[in-house]
């Protein structure tokens, strides 16, 4: 049987390790910078990032906010890398199901419900003043968008993909790094989804979930950007596009 192909970020990983075990690395070797990587093996600086942070879950490097990667350790004998889910992946997952939840859940939501996502994008707010970075209100806000489709397996798929949001190391990984960086759930695109729902309009409520999410996506490039937010955007511009190209 054919061995299915890694993602691209993976194959990366695992690439990068490998070179670094035949190029004389030693444990506590700055690693280069994610532009050369970059450029070295030909693919853009956000799957790097995505590459490191896989590696850094293993525990084969380390990367220190302001200085870079460095390498922990090098792989045992005939030791390959082992992966989850990426954030990246799972905002994607997260952007084509939850907006289509949007949709089917502004035809069928209730004014209880939409009172009870009126109190939780308040709880949002009080949650963002809190230390801690608890976003506990944030996924009930989604998981209750959910269950206003009025559709079990929708509902389902929602909550696998906030429990993989916490059980996948690197997206667990990741998102550590977004709340260190000060990154909260943005109260006024979650008020925005409500009044989509309010509406009881599909494509607004749609519009704002995807806009929503797409704004995660930036913010989790911030998180883990070594260069000005601009230079990071320029980069993921491939990423986007497919975004982009789902949205039209």
């Amino acid at each position: 049987m054919k061995k299915p192909r890694d993602r691209l970020y993976q194959e990366i990983a695992g690439r990068l390790i490998a070179d670094i075990a035949a190029g004389g690395y030693q444990p506590g070797d700055r690693l280069p910078t994610e532009r050369e990587l970059a450029a070295s093996y030909d693919v853009s600086r956000p799957t790097i990032r995505e590459a490191i942070i896989a590696l850094e879950v293993q525990g084969f490097v380390e990367v220190r906010m302001g200085s870079g990667a460095y390498l922990l350790r090098l792989p045992g004998k005939d030791e390959e890398p082992d992966f989850g889910v990426s954030a990246f992946e799972l905002s994607e997952a997260r952007w084509l199901v939850e907006s289509e939840c949007a949709a089917l859940a502004a035809v069928n939501i209730t004014d209880e419900e939409l009172a009870n996502l009126a109190r939780l994008v308040e709880k949002i707010s009080a949650e963002n003043e809190e230390a801690g970075g608890r976003e506990e209100a944030d996924r009930e806000f989604h998981l209750a968008i959910a269950r206003a489709t009025r559709n079990a397996a929708m509902e389902k798929v929602v909550a696998q993909l906030w429990d993989l949001r916490a059980n996948s190391p690197e997206s667990a990984l990741l998102h550590a790094k977004a709340r260190m960086a000060d990154v909260k759930p943005v109260v006024q695109e979650h008020a925005d989804i409500l009044e989509g729902l309010k509406t009881r309009d599909p494509a607004r409520a749609r519009q704002a979930m995807q806009d929503h999410l797409t704004a995660v996506i930036d913010s989790l490039l911030f998180a883990t950007e070594e260069q000005a937010i601009a230079d990071a955007r320029k980069a993921y511009g491939s990423r986007r596009a497919r975004f982009d190209r789902l949205a039209s």
